[in-house]
């Protein structure tokens, strides 16, 4: 359904995009993950026609997005960071404009309205002036321009930025609900998001990809230290960070102070270093009442692979 192909883009000296290769399939939905700055805005903005890439090629429902763009617009429905909104408009009267923008006729673009209204939420909303609404809703109209026209392929810039816990749970059921009928990329920085929503992962880092693959396989092939959850009782009076922190291979992070005990996180840069520093601390008096192996997390695999210093010792 998409496809980029060695895609590079300059600004001027600057190369925001190098090479950048990448297959989505009819029905997937794609995470682009990456710090900001990493050029996933460029790559949206590139298949949605906005900006040319400097080199390469790139297509969507079949249709070459430089030659093509016109039938690639017809078939792509994009909500940047910002939703393209109107404010002093009424929800209706602004479907009804891009519609009419759409080039729908006038009985199918009040049917697609009412539909897409429906499916969103915004059937009580239609009569209201969009400045008035709550940013949750905001987002929701501009959902409903990018749907409007029924389009193949959704591209979402950024669509839970800036919105509180319970309307990011809204808007992740309604992305999830509409991948029954679109192919989506969701481009992020929020971790979590890609994690509940997505079935495949792209992650970019200074205008490359490293890494592709689904959420389950990235955490279980990920190259990170060995870890643990731990929870720890202490003895009266022993100062068990101290121990820890004479490990040189030894980091806690994720403290947690209970009623008599510690949680955290335990890692170690060499698995055999547990022995030693169990033994440590439990000859001082301590008790370890949990001892849970912790699998490395999306946020982990992300850190790692984003790290300019990380990146240069694989190198």
């Amino acid at each position: 359904m998409i496809e980029m192909h060695n895609i590079t883009k300059y600004y001027d000296n600057f190369r925001a995009l190098n090479e950048i290769t990448l297959k989505v399939e009819r029905g997937e939905i794609l995470g682009l993950l990456g710090p900001n700055g990493a050029g996933k805005t460029t790559a949206m903005r590139i298949l949605t026609c906005f900006l040319p890439a400097s080199s390469g090629s790139a297509t969507v429902a079949g249709y070459d997005v430089f030659e093509d763009s016109l039938e690639v617009r017809r078939r792509l429905g994009y909500l940047p960071e910002t939703p393209p909104l109107y404010h002093e408009m009424t929800v209706r009267a602004y479907l009804n404009f891009i519609g009419e923008i759409r080039e729908l006729p006038g009985k199918l673009r009040e049917q697609r309205i009412n539909y897409v209204s429906e499916r969103l939420g915004l059937i009580e909303n239609l009569g209201r002036v969009i400045g008035t609404l709550s940013k949750g809703y905001r987002q929701r109209v501009g959902l409903a321009q990018a749907l409007l026209h029924n389009p193949e392929v959704l591209i979402l810039d950024e669509p839970t930025v800036g919105l509180d816990p319970n309307q990011i749970i809204e808007i992740r059921s309604l992305i999830k609900d509409l991948a029954k009928d679109h192919t989506i990329i969701l481009s992020t920085h929020i971790l979590p998001e890609v994690s509940m929503t997505c079935g495949r992962v792209v992650i970019i880092n200074e205008g490359e990809i490293v890494a592709v693959d689904s959420v389950a396989n990235l955490e279980k092939n990920a190259k990170v230290s060995p870890s643990w959850k731990i929870v720890l009782k202490p003895a009266a009076g022993q100062q068990w960070r101290d121990a820890i922190d004479r490990c040189e291979s030894a980091h806690i992070s994720d403290i947690k102070e209970l009623a008599d005990a510690f949680e955290f996180r335990l890692e170690l840069t060499r698995n055999d270093m547990f022995d030693d520093l169990f033994s440590s601390l439990t000859s001082g008096g301590a008790v370890f009442r949990e001892i849970s192996p912790a699998r490395a997390t999306l946020e982990d695999i992300f850190l790692k692979l984003t790290s300019s210093e990380e990146r240069k010792e694989e190198a």
